[in-house]
C-alpha cells in the first residue's frame, strides 16, 4: 500500500487508525477456507480410483504388474456435536483388476460374473466381501482430521472368514491409523486454515501396513488461487508428495517375507499427470485430486528359504472425484461431478 502524506497531524492519525482496522479484514477476506459443507442425512458421492504399473525385476527377469481399485463411496452426514460430525461411509460398488505378465483377474461388482470369476473364486469372494462395507467415522471439522473409525472388526470378519492366516493378516494391516487415513472424506488433502494465493504448508504422516512395510508420506502444498476459465469456480492446490517406504520389522502372515530394502520417490515420467487439488468451495467439496508418483528401490524378499533380490519400479496415480449421483449403472462409466 502507497503512502499519502498529508499536511494536517489529525488526518494522518486517523489514516492510520483507519488502516490498522481495515486492513486485517482485507486479507482475511482474500483469503479461501476449504472446509467440507456438511448437512445432516445430505448424502455425497465420491469415486476413488488408483491405478498402479509395476516393473518388478528378478534374476534378471522382468516382471509386469499393473493394477486397478475404483471404490464409490457414499459418505452420510449422520450427527454434528460441536466441532465433530459422525459420518457414515459405504462402499457402494467396485472394480478390481490385476494383471501380472498378460494375465488378468476383473472383478466388477455391476456384473453378476466377473471375469476370471471361475479359477479365482477365493479373490472373487474377497472383493465380493467389500461390496456394501459400512464404517462410522468421527471427522473433527476444526482440524479436518479422522478421530476415530468404527467397523474393523466387522470387516475383518468378513474378508477372513474361514482363513486363519488371512484374519491374522488383517488385524495387522487394518490398524487404526491405517484405517483413518483409509476413511477421511478430504483424503488428508485439505488445509486447516484459510489460505491466500501462493500459501504453502506441509503434512506428514505414517502408514504402518505390518508385514507389508511402512510408509513414511510427506505433502508439500502451494495453493494457487482460482483455475483459469472457465473453471474459475475451482481453487487450485498444487502438492509435491514425497513417500518414503521401508521394510517391515514383523514379517508374520504374509507368503513371502521382505526381509530388508527401501523405495523412494522419483520424479514423474512426462506422461503421468501432475498432483493438483480442484476444491468447490461453492459446494464444499473436493471437486477432483490427483496425486502421481514414481517410487524405485530394492527389497531382499524370502521365499520359501530362499533370499531374492529384487527391483522394483512403480508408478502409482490416485484420483477422487465428487460424484453427483449414486453408483452408476457400472464402475466404467461414472457419472461425472458438475463443472
Amino acid at each position: 500500500m502507497s503512502r499519502v502524506r498529508v499536511g494536517l497531524a489529525g488526518l494522518f492519525l486517523a489514516a492510520v487508525a483507519v488502516t490498522a482496522l481495515v486492513a486485517p479484514r482485507a486479507e482475511a477476506q482474500d483469503k479461501q477456507s476449504f472446509g467440507l459443507k456438511l448437512e445432516k442425512d445430505k448424502a455425497f458421492y465420491q469415486k476413488t480410483q488408483t491405478i498402479v504399473a509395476q516393473i518388478i525385476k528378478v534374476q534378471g527377469q522382468d516382471l509386469t504388474q499393473k493394477q486397478e481399485s475404483t471404490f464409490f463411496f457414499k459418505w452420510t452426514p449422520e450427527k454434528q456435536d460441536g466441532d465433530k460430525w459422525v459420518l457414515k461411509q459405504k462402499v457402494e460398488g467396485l472394480y478390481m483388476s490385476i494383471d501380472i505378465s498378460g494375465n488378468p483377474i476383473i472383478y466388477d461388482s455391476a456384473k453378476k460374473e466377473p471375469a476370471g470369476s471361475a479359477s479365482n473364486p477365493g479373490l472373487m469372494d474377497f472383493f465380493k466381501n467389500l461390496e456394501g462395507t459400512e464404517f462410522t467415522v468421527t471427522l473433527n471439522t476444526k482440524t479436518w482430521t479422522v478421530e476415530k473409525v468404527e467397523g474393523k472388526d466387522e470387516l475383518a470378519k468378513k474378508l477372513g472368514a474361514g482363513s486363519a492366516q488371512m484374519d491374522s493378516l488383517l488385524k495387522k494391516i487394518l490398524t487404526e491409523d491405517s484405517l483413518k487415513q483409509m476413511a477421511d472424506p478430504t483424503a488428508g488433502l485439505l488445509p486447516t486454515e484459510p489460505k491466500a494465493t501462493n500459501d504453502k504448508w506441509e503434512r506428514k504422516s505414517v502408514l504402518n501396513l505390518g508385514p507389508v512395510g511402512t510408509y513414511d508420506v510427506k505433502y508439500d502444498f502451494t495453493y494457487k488461487g482460482k483455475e483459469a476459465a472457465p473453471l474459475n469456480h475451482l481453487d487450485r492446490i498444487e502438492i509435491a508428495p514425497t513417500i518414503t517406504y521401508k521394510a517391515p520389522t514383523d514379517n508374520e502372515g504374509l507368503l513371502f517375507k521382505i526381509k530388508s530394502g527401501s523405495m523412494e520417490t522419483r520424479p514423474l515420467d512426462p506422461d503421468q499427470a501432475p498432483s493438483v487439488v480442484q476444491f468447490n468451495s461453492a459446494l464444499g467439496r473436493i471437486h477432483k485430486a490427483t496425486v502421481s508418483l514414481k517410487m524405485e528401490g530394492n527389497l531382499q524378499v524370502g521365499i520359501g528359504g530362499q533370499d531374492t533380490k529384487v527391483e522394483l519400479s512403480q508408478r502409482q496415480t490416485t484420483t477422487i472425484e465428487q460424484l453427483n449421483d449414486p453408483f452408476p449403472a457400472g464402475p466404467g462409466s461414472p457419472t461425472p461431478a458438475k463443472k
